[in-house]
């Protein structure tokens, strides 16, 4: 069943390429969505797929920037299958 998460990443997450490698993990696990950064520093990220390619994806990023990611909200919902792929915002 697919799902969707609403996530806020806090840290030293924009100027290290954050948004470029989100995108690129989201087209290897094959998830849709978008990420774009904040005006107060944070990154926001609206993806979905299948819940545990999702747990995937999330681990992946952790993974690649654990020395930049200071916190994580992470919000759980119901998939609305608005997205055809997965890109920055500006």
């Amino acid at each position: 069943m697919k799902k969707r998460i609403h996530v806020y990443y806090l840290g030293r997450v924009q100027g290290v390429g954050f948004r470029f490698i989100t995108e690129d993990l989201a087209g290897k696990f094959g998830v849709t969505g978008w990420v774009k950064n904040l005006a107060d520093a944070r990154v926001e990220l609206v993806a979905e797929a299948e819940e545990s390619v999702l747990q995937d994806f999330l681990s992946s990023i952790r993974k690649y920037f654990r020395g930049y990611i200071r916190d994580e909200d992470i919000e759980w919902q119901e998939s609305t299958g608005e997205f055809r792929e997965f890109g920055i915002r500006f």
